[in-house]
């Protein structure tokens, strides 16, 4: 019995000084420690958050169009996918595979807000470019 005691008193000293230890070292006015996530933005989005895209699309709709090298493209605007020929679908690839790997989500994005449907013999390797 006075060995349980005697655990609980040493237990609750080491508590005691522990809190003074913090309190003390704990600089004033300092904010309790939280941990503050950073906010996604449109370099960080992968692609698994459809609200980040969704987000990153709507910021960029609010800025200028940007352009890869690739004005000619706006001749395309508004066609389906599935109306290209197969030197259209050249132009595009030639685009895609000229700039850098992490442009080519950018790009995406690009073509969207300019009204160009990607051709849709080259969806599947967009698709896998910015995911590596």
């Amino acid at each position: 019995m006075t060995f349980a005691i005697v655990s609980v008193i040493a237990l609750f000293t080491i508590g005691a000084i522990a809190y003074i230890f913090t309190s003390v070292s704990r600089k004033p006015g300092a904010a309790n420690d939280e941990i503050v996530v950073a906010p996604a933005n449109c370099s960080t989005c992968s692609g698994d958050n459809a609200k980040c895209e969704q987000e990153c699309m709507m910021e960029a709709a609010t800025k200028p169009v940007e352009y890869f090298d690739d004005e000619e493209l706006d001749a395309f605007k508004g066609r389906p996918s599935n109306d290209y020929t197969n030197e259209e679908v050249e132009q595009f690839s030639y685009v895609m595979h000229t700039m850098q790997p992490e442009e080519v989500k950018a790009w995406g994005r690009s073509l969207t807000l300019r009204g160009i449907q990607l051709p849709d013999q080259l969806k599947d390797e967009f698709v896998m470019l910015i995911e590596d």
